[in-house]
């Protein structure tokens, strides 16, 4: 039995958005009790990451090592960047995706996501305008 649907996120600007709550309906409403949820996003400047959900402050703290690790193209240290056609956010955004996943698999047993007590499903945004984003979900027993 498979189960898919696609998600829209809406992000304000840098960070991480929980959607973990749409997920867990997802499969709730799906009947589908042992199984393998797979989400993908359908862009390049954006990624998914499974992070803890109890702290705000780890989600600023993430962003803060990511925008360090990869400062904006008009940053001195970045001056080697060609791909500058969108902006200053562009060319470090898909750095940022090319360094995290952009698709992650979550076990799904009794009709339940498998995850641990303080982990959340994200998108991370690197991207500093608003965006409407995709992320499939495809739920497979």
């Amino acid at each position: 039995m498979i189960s898919r649907t696609i998600l829209t996120l809406a992000t304000t600007g840098p960070g991480l958005y929980e959607f973990t709550d749409r997920a867990v309906h997802f499969v709730a409403q799906a009947g589908i009790a042992t199984g393998l949820l797979t989400l993908f996003v359908r862009h390049t400047s954006c990624s998914l990451l499974i992070q803890e959900n109890a702290d705000p402050d780890v989600r600023v703290d993430l962003d803060a090592f990511f925008r360090r690790l990869v400062p904006s193209a008009d940053d001195p240290a970045m001056e080697y960047l060609v791909h500058r056609a969108e902006g200053p956010d562009d060319m470090p955004a898909h750095l940022k995706a090319a360094l995290t996943p952009v698709s992650l698999g979550v076990p799904v047993m009794d009709g339940r996501l498998v995850l641990g007590t303080w982990q959340g499903i994200y998108l991370f945004e690197h991207r500093a305008r608003p965006h409407r984003r995709e992320v499939v979900l495809h739920l497979a027993g």
